[in-house]
């Protein structure tokens, strides 16, 4: 996948696609870490304990919705 950098405002970034924000379950506020390697740029979520543990939550929470809104009551 090629993402080209582009001037946002006075600085420099990118748009990460729709794929990966689907794939990864990214939404606003995530935080991710650029680590620079030998072999190039790498990025991942701060924490993957933790993003994986939120995946596992929105899934549950997506997949109830209705059973935890009938208990909540």
């Amino acid at each position: 996948m090629i993402i080209k950098v582009q001037k946002i405002g006075n600085s420099l970034g990118i748009i990460l696609p729709k794929q990966i924000v689907e794939a990864f379950h990214l939404e606003e506020d995530d935080t991710l870490v650029i680590e620079e390697k030998e072999e190039g740029i790498f990025m991942n979520l701060q924490d993957p304990d933790f993003a994986q543990w939120v995946k596992a939550y929105r899934k549950a929470n997506s997949d109830y919705k209705d059973v935890l809104q009938e208990l909540a009551k």
